[in-house]
């Protein structure tokens, strides 16, 4: 199967998914650099592979979805400082890292096929 679009990239629409999840569980913190380092991180794991995609050399993609996984684990890392301050709740922790790690997984893979 051939990938046309990078929006059709079962790791892109989990990464936005991730996105969007981390935008609404953060929304009401008032530590704004937090906040801001967390949701940049999240976008940078979609934003990654999309770029990678459109490169069209799988050289170039490879790279891309390395810097959207360590762009993932920077937002585990967070997510475990964001609970251990109780700025989330510990399911909200829990959804979040599961999904993260998810996407890192779908990446690993992604990265062994090229």
């Amino acid at each position: 199967m051939t990938i046309e679009r990078f929006e059709d990239i079962i790791a892109w629409q989990k990464a936005k998914q991730l996105s969007v999840l981390v935008y609404k569980a953060f929304s009401q913190s008032k530590d704004y650099g937090f906040k801001d380092q967390i949701q940049r991180a999240s976008v940078s794991v979609m934003n990654n592979i999309a770029e990678g995609f459109e490169r069209k050399s799988n050289k170039e993609f490879k790279q891309f979805l390395y810097i959207a996984k360590g762009s993932c684990g920077e937002v585990r890392s967070m997510l475990c400082l964001a609970t251990e301050l109780e700025i989330i709740s510990d399911d909200k922790f829990k959804e979040l890292l599961k999904l993260a790690e998810e996407i890192s997984k779908i990446l690993d893979g992604f990265i062994k096929t090229l």
